[in-house]
């Protein structure tokens, strides 16, 4: 006897707050097969594909003048695997004059500022609220799962289950006490948290097939291992 079809699930990633939230601290989980951790997280349901919401490092943006090539290696690998597509927001760099903490008063009474360079990530939370209502508008699933910790996205997961009347499930990349109140408070139909463990666990292979090309997992990515002396940890 056959059994019954899974319902369907597509994943909307926020892969700047799943960054910052899970992966800036920890190279070595930095490889990670998004929809290996999907199929992980989500394991009574199809997930027929994963939205990654993201922006290009731009060269010279930051002091890590490989973070370009590592980014677009990893995004490359992710498309390979059939079940990604990647949209792109923009990075916004400025020079602005910011209040000094801790905070310090100028001679006439005023606030002391410094000149500071402000990087930040634009369009991507806009790209995936549109994506999230335009497939909900056409039924591509049965389930529509945000993976974020951004309270901005409140009012897209209300609109899709109050205006268009579909289940949103949400996955948190913080654990359970320093995620976002707001999107707790909305209701989704399933609740999911990633994990240190679930993300170690779901890494692609070490080398992906892209067309003709082998792409490999870079070198400052490679998860820590004992030395043969067991002297400690290393990942260089």
């Amino acid at each position: 006897m056959r059994e019954p079809a899974r319902p369907t699930a597509i994943v909307y990633v926020d892969g700047f707050n799943l960054y910052r939230r899970c992966l800036e601290q920890h190279p070595g989980a930095k490889w990670l097969d998004l929809p290996a951790l999907m199929d992980r997280l989500l394991p009574h349901h199809d997930v027929r594909h994963v939205h990654y919401f993201t922006a290009l490092i731009r060269a010279g943006a930051g002091d890590d003048a490989q973070g370009p090539i590592r980014q677009q290696t990893y995004i490359r690998a992710l498309q390979a695997t059939g079940r990604v597509t990647p949209h792109y927001g923009t990075y916004r760099i400025d020079r602005r004059l910011m209040p000094k903490h801790p905070a310090e008063l100028d001679d006439d009474g005023s606030l002391a500022r410094v000149s500071v360079r402000k990087i930040e990530e634009k369009g991507s939370d806009v790209n995936l609220a549109v994506r999230m209502l335009l497939d909900a508008h056409r039924g591509e699933a049965d389930l529509y799962c945000l993976l974020t910790n951004d309270s901005d996205q409140v009012t897209t997961i209300r609109t899709l289950q109050e205006e268009v009347g579909v289940s949103v499930g949400w996955i948190s990349p913080m654990p359970t006490l320093r995620q976002s109140k707001a999107l707790q408070q909305t209701g989704p139909a399933l609740i999911a948290c990633v994990t240190l463990d679930a993300v170690m666990a779901s890494q692609l292979p070490e080398e992906v097939r892209s067309g003709r090309q082998t792409l490999r997992r870079p070198e400052r990515w490679r998860p820590k291992t004992e030395s043969p002396a067991g002297a400690g940890l290393s990942n260089r």
